[in-house]
Formats: structure tokens, sequence, C-alpha cells
């Protein structure tokens, strides 16, 4: 790289004689050192140059260049979605992806060509929002007399009892049998209709379909040896498929194209299509690993672990609870492995996806894995401290496996940094080892040090840091609320922390993309500063609105100072002050020291009595406010004292409802589910678009799914095939 720099500026001092350079060289190549200025600003012109060749063309040109091009090929902007924003912020550009996507002006002329296609709705989908989707005609499945001159057997069927299958598809996307006709048009806001004659309903999936990849599969042995869950937590996780793209673009996507929950009686009638090398699931047993043949999986109900018995030479699987059954009399040899597929809606705490590494300045990477010359984080920790080197250090993790170790770090004046490889998942549990002492990942550091967590799952135990630290760094990180799960995700230590700062005068403790537990600072008020905590696209989950979300062990108040953007809390926040919330939903009593320093902006505090700073267009005030402005005038302009009395009364109730109206619903607040901390479809408008620029509140802002569901809808009622009525039905 450095050597392709040198040539770079090198080109013009190359082309001069030989005469010239050699008489530069004997008086120190002055002449070079200007030619390499001159080489620097024709190497940006050049660039440039490049650059606008590559503008014409929608698939190599700048983000800021879509919009010239949409307007070319007569491309629309939906104004119901928002404005464009600014392209010189990142915030804003991110933004103009989802306001004008890129696939959708590359197709704009494809797509008017196809008008009036229902497989065209699908592709709209994946191009304007971003979700797969599946698109039904609602009139094939109307229940009518057929002629018997013109029998149409794919219309849909009468029910048909023995058919399991068709019973549980029922009101879905996959939907075979017969309904009477529904008069409500499909594109109702709040109670849309389905069965009718015009009426075109596209199934949507939001939750994308992460994979882990060779990971241990758990063994419950309070249940029985012969026990397993897929979830690396001992948790049950309902089983997704792994999408396979349809192989014509005028095919209706099926539940194998799809990013869809497996279900039993799917999984055991095309059992090829999902269990296999590259598919949706496999399990290994022994080592080396042996594959489990296609053969010898049998799919069960194994929600009563003790109502099925699976034979010597079969293995049972549960997909809908991600459960594994083996006979009591053969037991796997070893470990047992599993490759399989969860769904979450974005790319917070830690997964397998890619993400970007940060680097250190300088540095010395220990790597760690199944293949790796380090077998366990200790071990790459017990060589960096042999090593000394006083640059920092990196222990990379390269595969998903369980790490059960006992880690106690002592940084010194040293930087660590503990990650997972891009799209690597490795857990990290924390044992009981000693029972007269905390357990916790422990890490000291001195001065001018800093500790990085970047990409893992942390179970078991909290981490504790301790010491002045300069730098503390959480990123793309699960430590798991509660510590640990249940099968039915419940926590097992709900009113434990996750994270402990114990006299950390850290500069900043930074986290970001996360899923945290409580955290609890233990400072000393008196001879320390607030520690400053910077929370970002996270969720602080204390599991439970009641319990201490953020704050100190035996003090009214945590000695720290929170910046927090963009995420999602649960639980009670006591700090010394907030410096600023945005675009943040609080789902427990906010209490601040200082209710002078910092702000609140775009958020949703909805416990009545918060001690909050000044708040700037917060929910539930806004609509306070348009309550008290809708009533007081009537109030005033009231004749009689039991008018006004009436008047008020009628102000409370609605007061009260608008409180609870806006109040923000989840599809799930328990960590484990697919849908957690997903805003429900039911929730307040005021909630879902109430971000400054539109989207919603809480960690899955950048999403963007408002913006995506208005293009998406506008674009459904331009592409629809003539009088008909296309609503959006969301699966998840």
């Amino acid at each position: 790289m450095e050597e392709s720099m040198k040539n770079s500026l090198d080109q013009l001092y190359e082309l001069l004689p030989v005469v010239y350079r050699q008489r530069d060289a004997e008086q120190g190549y002055p002449l070079r050192a200007l030619l390499q200025v001159i080489s620097e600003q024709v190497d940006v012109v050049k660039t440039d140059i490049a650059q606008l060749y590559e503008n014409w063309f929608i698939e190599t040109c700048k983000d800021w260049v879509v919009p010239y091009i949409g307007d070319l090929v007569g491309y629309r902007i939906v104004h119901e979605a928002g404005e464009p924003g600014e392209v010189i912020t990142p915030r804003g550009r991110l933004r103009n992806k989802i306001l004008i996507p890129r696939r959708e002006v590359a197709n704009t002329i494809r797509y008017r060509r196809r008008k009036g296609a229902l497989a065209l709705l699908e592709l709209l989908s994946a191009d304007v929002a971003g979700w797969p989707a599946r698109a039904v005609e609602f009139y094939k499945l109307l229940g009518w007399t057929q002629a018997l001159n013109h029998l149409q057997p794919g219309r849909g069927e009468t029910v048909d009892l023995r058919r399991g299958e068709a019973l549980t598809n029922v009101d879905g996307p996959f939907d075979e049998l017969a309904h009477t006709v529904d008069v409500r048009r499909a594109t109702l806001h709040r109670k849309p209709g389905r069965y009718n004659i015009p009426s075109v309903g596209l199934f949507v999936w939001r939750l994308n379909s992460y994979s882990v990849t060779r990971a241990p599969a758990i063994c419950l042995e309070r249940i029985g040896a012969q026990y397993y869950t897929f979830g690396a937590l001992g948790h049950d996780v309902p089983l997704y498929a792994r999408a396979e793209p349809e192989t014509e673009p005028t095919d209706i996507a099926g539940e194998l194209n799809l990013p869809v929950p497996i279900r039993r009686r799917t999984l055991k009638e095309h059992k090829s299509s999902f269990y296999g090398p590259g598919k949706s699931l496999q399990i290994w047993t022994d080592y080396p690993r042996q594959a489990i043949p296609l053969d010898d999986i049998v799919v069960a109900d194994l929600s009563d672990w003790k109502r099925y018995q699976a034979r010597r030479d079969q293995v049972a699987v549960d997909p809908e609870l991600g459960r594994i059954l083996f006979h009591p009399r053969a037991l796997p040899g070893s470990k047992v492995w599993v490759s399989y597929h969860y769904g979450f809606s974005a790319d917070v705490g830690g997964g397998e996806y890619e993400r970007r590494l940060f680097q250190p300045v300088t540095y010395t990477i220990y790597r760690v894995g199944e293949d790796e010359k380090f077998k366990l984080i200790t071990e790459a920790l017990g060589k960096w401290r042999q090593d000394e080197k006083p640059d920092g250090a990196v222990i990379e993790i390269t595969d998903s496996g369980i790490y059960s170790e006992q880690i106690n770090i002592e940084l010194g004046a040293k930087s660590l940094q503990i990650r997972a490889a891009s799209g690597a998942c490795p857990v990290i549990r924390l044992l009981d080892y000693q029972p007269s002492l905390p357990d916790a990942l422990s890490v000291t550091g001195e001065a001018g040090s800093s500790f990085t967590l970047d990409g893992l799952l942390v179970t078991g135990r909290p981490v504790r840091i301790k010491g002045p630290l300069q730098e503390i760094n959480i990123r793309h990180t699960t430590l798991v609320p509660g510590w640990a799960l249940h099968t039915d995700c419940e926590p097992h230590r709900p009113i434990e922390p996750s994270l402990e700062l114990v006299n950390t005068t850290a500069t900043r403790v930074a986290i970001e993309h996360s899923i945290i537990g409580s955290i609890q600072v233990n400072q000393d008020q008196v001879k320390q500063d607030p520690v400053p905590i910077h929370i970002s696209d996270s969720i602080l989950d204390a599991t439970s609105a009641d319990l201490e979300a953020l704050g100190a062990p035996e003090w009214p108040l945590a000695h720290a100072v929170l910046t927090i953007v963009r995420s999602t809390v649960f639980g009670y926040i006591d700090v010394h002050a907030i410096e600023l919330a945005e675009n943040s939903t609080f789902n427990g009593l906010v209490r601040v020291g200082r209710r002078q320093r910092g702000c609140m902006r775009f958020c949703s505090v909805i416990v009545p009595g918060s001690r909050t700073p000044r708040r700037y267009n917060c929910q539930p005030d806004l609509v306070e406010k348009a309550v008290k402005e809708e009533y007081e005038p009537k109030i005033k302009d009231a004749e009689t004292e039991p008018e006004q009395k009436e008047i008020k009364e009628q102000g409370k109730r609605v007061l009260e409802y608008e409180r609870l109206r806006v109040r923000p619903r989840f599809e799930s607040t328990r960590y484990g589910t697919p849908t957690y901390a997903q805003l429900a479809t039911t929730c307040a408008e005021e909630i879902k678009r109430g971000a400054d620029d539109e989207s919603e509140m809480g960690v899955f802002h950048d999403l963007y799914q408002p913006q995506r569901a208005a293009n998406l809808r506008a674009r459904l009622d331009e592409y629809s095939p003539a009088g008909m009525d296309a609503g959006i039905i969301y699966i998840s």
C-alpha cells in the first residue's frame, strides 16, 4: 500500500530526463519533493474525473447523485415519507438511502413495464422497503359455487379437518382455505379487510434471519443428559429459515423463500430443504465432528420433554422451540454442535453479522479459536502478559464457540481489546467458580489504559471494571440482562447488574449497538467527578420497569452524567445529570440530581413524576399540551360553575386517555425473543414517528421503518392492478 502510494507520487518525477534526476539527486532531491506535492493534486483531479464517469451510472454513482438520476427517469419522491436530509451529514445520507432507494431508482422503468403483475408487488417490497414479502390475491380464497363447465381447482377449498397443515395456515400468508366475503377495504389503517374481490394482501417480514455457525448446543443437565437446546443460553429459540430467493422474477414467494419461523409440519414435509450443509439448520456430534444424517432427524413436539421418547437411531428436533432430544442409551460421545438461524430486528448485540472493526494505532493481535494457536482466552491473556509489549493488544476470537473461563485482567497502563472476528459470535460464560467470592469478568486498569469489548455475548455473571481507566468501549455486545435465561426467556437473576463501574474515573464510557442489563456505578462522590456514560443505538434492560436500569448501590443517585441517543430503556434511571437524551424511550421513572444541566429532546418519558432536565418535543408533554389548549378556553367560556366542573372532569379523562395512548407498546420486552424491543403495530404514531427526523423513537430508529412503510404504500397504489386495493400486512 505504502509502496504503491510512493510510486503514484513519483509519476511526474519519472517522466523527467535522467540528467535532471541525476542533478536533483546530487542536491538532495528538492525537485522530486516539489513534483510530489504537484502529483498529489494531479491524483485528486484524476480521481474526480474518474468519479464523474462513475456518476453516470446508477450502479456506481455516489449517493448524492441518485436523486438526480431518478429525475431523469421520472422517479417521484414520496413526500409523505419525509423530505430528504442534508447530504453533508452521515445521518442525512443514511436517511436518504431509505427515502430514495437506489434499487428502486435503477428499476423504475422495468417496474412500469410490468405494472399490474402480482409478483411485482413482492419486488417492490424488497427494493423499496427492504422487506421480503409474499403477495396474495384474496379473491382466489373466496368461497363460492363453481360452474361445472368452468372448474377452477386453484381456488380456496373447503375445510378438511384431516389436513393439519392447511388448518395451521388459516388467515396466514400461506392460507389455502375458502372464506366468506369481507367487505372492508384492504387499505384500512386500523382493521383492514381481506377476503374480497378487489383485495390484495402483501404479507411482509420485518425480522431478519441471523445465522449461528457450528456453535455448541447446551445440555440441560437439570432435566436429563439427553436434552439439548439450540440457544446458547439454554433458552427456547424459534428456528428461522435461511431464505432462498425465487428462481424466476415472476414466481410468488413460498415458505422456502422467506425468513419465516420453521414450523414442525413444514420441517417434516420439507426436511431435505431445511436440513443440511449451508441450509437452515444442521447438527453434529462427537469429535471429530460427525454430521447427523438427514434420515436420522425426526420432527417432534418437545414442549413437554418427558412425553416424547426418541428411538435409538433417531434424533428428535423441535424447530418451534429450538430443542433437541437424544435417546437415553444413545447419547453423543462428546459435544453437540449446531448451525441454525434465529430472528431479530437489527444488528444490535453480539451476532454473526458483518461489522466494522476498530483497530488501535499500534497493537499486537492474539487469535483464539478451535483452529487457532490459543484455544482459551486466558491462554492469550497469559501470552500478552508474558510478552510485556508497550503497545496495545487485541484478542480476537475467530469462532462462535462457548468459552467457560474465569477472566481477571490487570491492564496496568496498557490498552486491551477483546473482540469477535467479523462474522463470528462467541459466548463468554462466567461460572460460579468461587462460592465465597464474586466471579465477574474483572478488569482493573491504571491511568492511560483502555478496555474494549466488541462483538461478544457475556452470560452468567457481570462485567466489573475498576480503576482510573481512560476509556471503556462496549460495541455490538450483549451483557445478558439478568445474567442468564430460563427456557421461557425469564431472567435468572433479574435484580443483578450486568455492568459494574467501581471508582472508574474514565473520560468516556461508550456503549454502542449493544444489549446491556442494568448498570451500577460505585463512585466516591466527594473525591471523584461524575463518570460520563454515552449510550447509543442500544437497549438498557433492567428486566422490569420497576427495577433500576442505571443507578448506584445504597445511594439515591448514580454519580454519572448520561448521554443517551436512539436507545430503549426498560427500568428506572437515577443519575447525577443527563447531558443529552435524544430519540429514546424511557419505560420507567427518570430522576436526575441536576435538572438545570442538559436536555431531553424527542423522547418518551411515560412515568408521571419523573425529574428530568428541560424537555423539547417529548411525549406525553405534547399531547398534554394539546389537551390543555383545547379545554382551557372551554373552561373560561363556561357560564356556570357546574358546567366548568363538568368540563374539567372531561378534560382530566381525555388527558389520562392521551397519556395511556402514547405509551410505547412493544411486541416483546423479554430478551431472547425474536421481537424483543420492537414497537408494536398498535403503538401510537407519536412514538412510531416521534423522532426528530420522523423515524421511530428507540433502539431501532435507524431502520427508518415508518419511511419504508410510507414509500411502500405509495408504490403499491401506483403499481397495483387496476381496480385492486393492495394492503400491507405485517407478519413480524
